[in-house]
Order: C-alpha cells, then sequence, then structure tokens
C-alpha cells in the first residue's frame, strides 16, 4: 500500500515536472503547473489516465498539503519592512481575495450539485 502511493506521488512529480519542461519549451504564457492540472483533468475525464492509478496518492498530497506552504509563510518573514509599510493593503487583498474564492467556490458546488439532483442516473 505505502509502495502504491509512493509510486503515485512519483508519477504525479513526474507529470508535473513534465508539464513545467513543456511550457518553458513551448514558451507559454501559463504556468506548468496550470498546464499539468488542466491536461491531467483532461485526460481523467477522457479515461486515459484511470483515477485509480493516482487516487490515493492524490489524496495523500492532499492531505498534506498545509506541509508545501511552510516554506512559503517563513519566506515572508524576509518582508518585514514591506508588512510593516503596506500590510493592511496586502491583508485587505488577501482576504477579500480569499471570500471571493470561497463564494464563488461554494456557488459554484451548489450549482453543480443541483443539477445532478435533477439529472436522472
Amino acid at each position: 500500500m505505502i509502495g502504491r502511493i509512493v509510486l503515485q506521488i512519483a508519477v504525479l512529480i513526474l507529470f508535473s515536472l513534465g508539464m513545467n519542461f513543456l511550457a518553458q519549451a513551448l514558451h507559454l504564457p501559463i504556468p506548468g503547473s496550470i498546464l499539468g492540472i488542466v491536461i491531467l483533468f483532461a485526460l481523467l475525464k477522457t479515461g486515459v489516465i484511470k483515477l485509480a492509478w493516482i487516487e490515493q496518492g492524490a489524496n495523500w498530497l492532499l492531505a498534506e498539503l498545509l506541509l508545501f506552504f511552510i516554506p512559503a509563510a517563513v519566506g515572508v518573514m524576509k518582508y518585514i519592512p514591506l508588512l510593516e509599510h503596506d500590510g493592511v493593503r496586502i491583508l485587505t487583498v488577501v482576504i477579500l481575495s480569499t471570500l471571493t474564492v470561497m463564494v464563488s467556490s461554494g456557488l459554484i458546488a451548489s450549482r453543480i450539485a443541483k443539477r445532478k439532483e435533477h439529472k436522472p442516473s
């Protein structure tokens, strides 16, 4: 089981690195991570990649997602003067953008749920 999770995580990391390389090689205006998400979604929806092939690894990555933000949070400490000068404005933007994402995600999720309720099985 642990071996399968490690293999799935390795596949996801290699896929991510490949998409980063592709985005750079083709000089695309979008980051490789976004390109990877879109392509992985398309491959999952078309059945080229089965969810079972990556599900356990993806679930583990999602469960440990907070750990990936620790370096970024520590890196903020380099910008104390900026935070002292523009901290209130930055905090306002962060709060408003977070609320916007939460509200829009909730509305979209509720519309999808309503659409699934009305769709015959």
